[in-house]
């Protein structure tokens, strides 16, 4: 059975929406300067991280951050994975998987299969598949062609980009990935939907 993250966690409801329906990941964007939507302060995400219920597994995603800001907050036990979103280079993959202790997930922005090929030699734990944007990363919504994944990864994978109740069954019947991860799918006007919530993860574990 494929688990579920769900992404872009922003404010109190949205912590007790996703304790009442418990996906088995959710994210903390996080980031040195005010570039994203839904990022949060890291004071806010311990915050939030702590009323999580401890089943749930709380993710940084960091795009192209400095490498300190990244270890200081997991250094103080704010988040249990640490995902790549953005143009990491494997020198700074590797650097960062001696200094932090906790999984490392890496984002790829899918053009080719051989993209994925490549990122599965990385010193990271999982990878995540998502939609390549020219003008952005990541949160657009749009879904990438599945038939660009490998048959034969070897390595863990999340898949992303333009998931919801609608095709998300489909994903895991075709392709069976470790996770399907979401999050504008499961917002009305910018805020995670309770009701969007508890219907993706239903199907999530249904299939």
């Amino acid at each position: 059975m494929s688990r579920i993250k769900i992404c872009g966690m922003q404010r109190l409801q949205d912590i007790e929406i996703v304790n009442e329906f418990m996906p088995d990941y959710v994210g903390f964007i996080m980031s040195t300067q005010n570039k994203f939507r839904r990022q949060v302060a890291v004071k806010t995400a311990r915050e939030l991280s702590e009323k999580l219920n401890p089943d749930i597994k709380a993710v940084g995603v960091f795009v192209d951050e400095p490498m300190e800001f990244i270890a200081d907050i997991c250094k103080r036990g704010i988040i249990n994975l640490v995902q790549l979103h953005g143009h990491e280079d494997r020198e700074y993959i590797n650097s960062l998987a001696k200094s932090v202790k906790i999984p490392i997930i890496k984002a790829v922005h899918v053009e080719n299969s051989q993209q994925i090929t490549d990122a599965e030699n990385l010193d990271c734990d999982y990878l995540l598949l998502d939609t390549a944007y020219k003008d952005k990363i990541g949160g657009g919504g749009q879904k990438f062609n599945w038939d660009l994944i490998p048959k034969n990864l070897s390595k863990p994978y999340f898949l992303a980009g333009g998931l919801s109740a609608e095709n998300i069954a489909q994903a895991i019947k075709t392709i069976n990935p470790y996770a399907v991860d979401l999050s504008s799918s499961v917002e009305t006007e910018g805020y995670k939907d309770r009701e969007k919530v508890r219907k993706v993860i239903d199907i999530v574990r249904r299939v």
